[in-house]
């Protein structure tokens, strides 16, 4: 079983924030090639959920409690670094923050705006598409609403 960590950015070490920034901006800027502002003051009041192996952030999203980027609360910056892609750890991540957001906002269904390739991966945890396709830093995007609840 993967052990996650959930915790507020005051709550994190330095260490843990300098290493999700690296792969945030590893993931998000260096491989997919966009220049954005990542650190978009979510932070500090969103939840941080990751998990470690190796030594290295091998998946991540963070938890985004209502009214601070939707209406409804959402799941950002989901991602799984590099090495650990193709092994079922990205639906996994989904599934605990699914979870974890059941219980921080209990009965509140969770938005999410996605990339359009990963559109099938977010349907298949239960989330439907509720935009038409939009340009987000110049990547294809769509918002999805999950109805709340475990996954």
């Amino acid at each position: 079983m993967t052990p996650w960590r959930l915790a507020r950015l005051d709550e994190l070490g330095a260490r843990e924030v300098h290493d999700i920034l690296q792969a945030r901006a590893a993931v998000f800027v260096v491989e997919q090639a966009c220049a954005f502002q990542d650190v978009d003051g979510a932070d500090p009041v969103s939840w941080h959920l990751f998990t470690v192996r190796g030594g290295r952030i091998a998946a991540y999203c963070r938890l985004v409690p209502p009214g601070v980027k939707f209406r409804e609360p959402s799941i950002g910056r989901v991602m799984t670094t590099a090495p650990f892609r193709g092994t079922g750890l990205g639906r996994t991540l989904m599934q605990e923050a699914l979870r974890r957001c059941a219980g921080l906002w209990p009965g509140a269904p969770v938005r999410l705006g996605g990339q359009r390739h990963l559109e099938a991966f977010y349907q298949s945890l239960g989330f439907v598409t509720d935009s038409e396709p939009y340009d987000e830093d110049g990547i294809p995007h769509v918002e999805m609403l999950h109805p709340g609840g475990k996954p």
